[in-house]
């Protein structure tokens, strides 16, 4: 496939570097010189300085030809036109774009973004995953990471093991065993610095990241089993009252109706704003950084504090100064990703990254074939993919302990007529389930194949 990015921020170049990874034809745009020179030498792409919505730089850059073209520059306007411009003289088929001013999002202009008037696919707004990737997290207390799949009735948890989980040092495959009426599959460990895939025999050890498949319904059962016990927030601070921050306070406002929310916004006139947005929560105008403010907020007594603003240091130093005085969890926004291998030894308990979040939702729409989600962890090292079983699939119609699966791939959960099944050896895939699957990187472009048309795979 042939790809353009415009844009060699963070989110472009990892966009670039995954998609490069996969032998995808990549060509990445921006009009700072030492950024694309930095590209061009770390990735097997082809990097261009220039203006990412120009005609003759979109022409040199192949837009001729190419099948998709993703725009991520930091300017909303330069997207938009680098897809117009595509679409107006190139006719590339598909365009995503992303863009942050909530203005443009509006419902009242839904209409603008049609093949008549501005033609892009896919619009992905960071601010808006990232608050719901935040609300999820709130939803599974003791999970660093939450992601819903197959109509989310299937959810992929991250929890990190200590000495007190009563399951550390057991063979996976007696888990089944111990538990045979709790739907969920240990699908990978992060160990080391290294992400595997594990198999029956294998056992977790306490310092492990480990990721389960499980049926949605039966997570809060199986937390405990990870060592996990801790109790839904019922008192949540927000610093930062952003974009981010305004829409998850939005969320827990009509999701979480018994939960008491405070924000904390230290610019006064947005202060003001966000609280005619907003009808239960208290709005405080102040610094998060001034104990007197956490103070005021009764931050000894929230469970969970979530550090939003656009400084990484601020929202460190807040989180730390509010568990210092007795907030239970803090949940950090982490934009350089310098810090956030950092943060679980300085006591932060959930790092958001708005970078991994965005370029898994972009992921999303660039996968072939019948991907219906997606999810990208550890900078890329996995993917989980739910992808819709075709009738030619060689997943179809034998048991699973026959199939023989691409190394670095594991099953973790089908969805079949609205019911979660957890995959064993005599498991059968029937045509048109859901199945979630996990997939080291170098074994992503043969799950996509499995549920691409065209299935001469293995």
């Amino acid at each position: 496939m042939k790809v353009i990015v415009c844009g060699a921020g963070q989110v472009g170049s990892n966009i670039a570097r995954q998609l490069a990874r996969e032998n995808n034809d990549v060509t990445i745009i921006d009009n700072n010189a030492d950024l694309v020179r930095k590209i061009g030498e770390e990735l097997d792409v082809q990097a261009m300085v220039g203006h990412a919505s120009h005609p003759e730089v979109l022409e040199a850059a192949g837009a001729g030809d190419a099948d998709m073209l993703i725009a991520v520059t930091y300017s909303d306007e330069v997207n938009m036109v680098a897809c117009q411009v595509a679409h107006s003289l190139f006719d590339l088929p598909k365009k995503v774009a992303r863009i942050r001013a909530q203005q443009y999002l509006s419902p009242l202009w839904a209409d603008l973004y049609s093949r008549e008037n501005l033609p892009i696919d896919v619009i992905i707004s960071p601010e808006v995953e990232v608050a719901q990737a935040i609300s999820r997290r709130l939803k599974v207390p003791g999970a660093f990471d939450t992601v819903s799949f197959a109509n989310g009735k299937v959810q992929v948890i991250g929890v990190r093991l200590d000495e007190s989980c009563p399951i550390v040092n057991t063979a996976l495959r007696q888990l089944t065993e111990l538990f045979p009426n709790l739907n969920i599959f240990v699908v990978g460990i992060y160990r080391n610095g290294k992400m595997i895939v594990p198999s029956g025999d294998d056992q977790m050890y306490p310092g492990d990241e480990v990721y389960f498949a499980a049926d949605a319904s039966h997570v809060a059962r199986a937390m405990p089993l990870f060592g996990h016990e801790e109790q839904e927030a019922r008192s949540i601070i927000i610093v930062g009252g952003g974009n981010i921050g305004l829409h998850l306070a939005k969320s827990i406002e009509e999701e979480m109706k018994n939960v008491s929310l405070k924000m904390i916004e230290w610019n006064r006139e947005r202060a003001e704003f966000i609280s005619e947005q907003l009808d239960g929560t208290v709005v405080l105008h102040g610094d998060a950084l001034d104990p007197e403010i956490l103070n005021e907020a009764n931050v000894n007594r929230a469970e969970t504090i979530v550090a939003l603003t656009n400084d990484d240091e601020v929202n460190i130093l807040s989180s730390l100064l509010a568990k210092g005085l007795g907030s239970e969890t803090a949940i950090t926004l982490i934009n350089n990703p310098v810090f956030s291998g950092l943060m679980t030894s300085l006591g932060v308990d959930v790092v958001v990254d708005p970078r991994a979040t965005t370029v898994s939702e972009i992921l999303r729409h660039v996968r072939r074939g019948r991907i219906r989600g997606l999810h990208s962890f550890k900078d890329g090292a996995a993917e989980v993919v739910e992808g819709e079983a075709l009738e030619t699939s060689k997943l179809v119609g034998k048991p699973l302990k026959d199939v023989r699966m691409p190394k670095g791939t594991i099953i973790g959960a089908i969805l079949r007529d609205d019911k979660v099944l957890i995959p064993r050896g005599d498991t059968i895939i029937s045509p048109n389930d859901r199945v979630v699957i996990f997939a080291l990187s170098n074994a992503v472009r043969k799950v996509e194949e499995m549920f691409s048309v065209s299935l001469e795979f293995f």
